[in-house]
């Protein structure tokens, strides 16, 4: 079993909370050659990300009570094995009506892999240890949407649509083995009684109306819709409206991942000598000044493609410095429902990238302005959220040491 504290535990919780955006990232190059090969449109293609969103969210309700309730082991192997029964399910699709279904499966498994980790931190660690902890964890996550579009664009050209998601049931299966063997159970006192829903309503409520969780959640929510801006409207701005073959846009598209490589490696560092909310705030204003800068170059008329792709360096670097430390604000001053805690975090993440993304894919036309816009306006959003919020911020405890070993 692995120890806290130690650099393999955190490379693994890393990794798991990359399942998200892995399971999108290495199909987003094939979308466009998706929408031609089913016969559909761009709207259609895009529900495969909306459907997504709505696995996930569901995702989010379920598996934090169960792993409050019976660990987070067990929680964390049930959504391996329905993430990757849904893959493969994706894998051999046979219109897109089936794919969409599917992948709203494979984001209700993915779910589980990606917030669970986030409460296993929550048991070990609190405060500025748990910010930095969860920036390591950042760090190693931001290396796979750099690798994974890469690895799609080049099995799409390659195999087919199809192979990408055979390689991502292949990752399923193996992360499956090294939990099943390796991972220590983490919760120190599980929940008394069978799951009750109105208990976990009870908490939420809790949640809702302390002004530290909604700070720091709004600030998650604002970051994470600037990034699922992107996500849903660059295949379609640089592939279609500006030319770029699958491999191409894989390249411009990892480039831009780049940015998370780098905010993700610098954050853990910068958490602990400039504490948690000052590391959150730079995060902000790279968001912010990322949108800001998108827009610009359009308007000047400069290079779209290696603006825009730059411009999304600097968002990623933002969201990395910004998400982690939102995270371990909102999970602090709640030990006794941090599964829960982590899930209401999800659904408002998930919100608010449904909303960007459902907003992008109508607007996006024969231009990238809507997408430069709705990038710009969520990463300002995020800065003037973490402005105003200071007093609720400020209430956050942070204690002087984490939870007990785990043996």
């Amino acid at each position: 079993m692995l120890r806290r504290d130690t650099l393999t535990l955190t490379a693994l919780l890393g990794l798991l909370t990359a399942f998200g955006p892995m399971a999108t990232d290495i199909y987003v190059p094939s979308m466009p050659s998706i929408g031609r090969l089913f016969g559909v449109g761009t709207a259609q293609v895009q529900l495969t990300l909306s459907s997504y969103l709505v696995g996930y969210a569901l995702g989010q309700v379920v598996y934090g009570p169960i792993a409050d309730r019976f660990g987070r082991k067990p929680a964390l192997l049930l959504a391996l094995g329905l993430f990757c029964a849904a893959s493969l399910a994706c894998a051999v699709a046979p219109g897109i009506e089936t794919l969409i279904v599917a992948r709203c499966g494979q984001a209700l498994g993915a779910a589980g892999v990606v917030l669970l980790p986030r409460a296993i931190v929550r048991d070990l660690h609190a405060g500025d240890a748990a910010g930095r902890e969860l920036s390591r964890m950042g760090a190693v996550m931001s290396i796979v949407p750099v690798i994974a579009p890469l690895i799609g664009g080049v099995v799409q050209s390659a195999f087919g649509w199809r192979a990408t998601f055979l390689v991502v049931v292949a990752v399923g299966l193996a992360a499956g083995a090294v939990v099943w063997r390796s991972l220590p159970e983490t919760l120190q006192q599980r929940a008394a009684g069978p799951v009750r829903f109105v208990e976990t309503l009870q908490h939420c409520r809790v949640l809702l109306g302390d002004g530290t969780f909604v700070a720091h959640a709004g600030i998650l929510g604002c970051a994470y819709a600037v990034v699922f801006a992107w996500i849903s409207g660059s295949p379609f701005v640089l592939q279609n409206l500006y030319g770029l073959s699958p491999v191409a846009f894989s390249v411009a598209y990892a480039i831009a991942c780049g940015g998370a490589l780098a905010g993700g490696s610098i954050a853990a560092s910068l958490a602990t000598r400039i504490g948690l909310d000052r590391t959150m705030a730079l995060g902000a204003l790279c968001l912010a000044a990322g949108g800001l800068a998108m827009m610009a170059c359009l308007a000047l008329g400069l290079p779209p493609v290696v603006s825009l792709v730059l411009s999304m360096v600097v968002c990623h670097a933002g969201n990395m410095l910004a998400t982690p430390q939102a995270v371990a604000g909102a999970l602090t001053p709640f030990p006794h429902c941090a599964g829960t805690a982590s899930s209401l975090l999800g659904l408002v993440q998930q919100f608010s990238a449904a909303l960007a993304g459902t907003v992008v894919g109508f607007t996006l036309g024969h231009s990238a302005w809507p997408l430069a816009i709705a990038i710009a306006t969520m990463g300002c959003a995020s800065l003037a959220l973490w402005a105003v919020s200071g007093r609720a911020r400020a209430d956050v405890v942070l204690p002087a040491k984490a939870s007990p070993a785990v043996k």
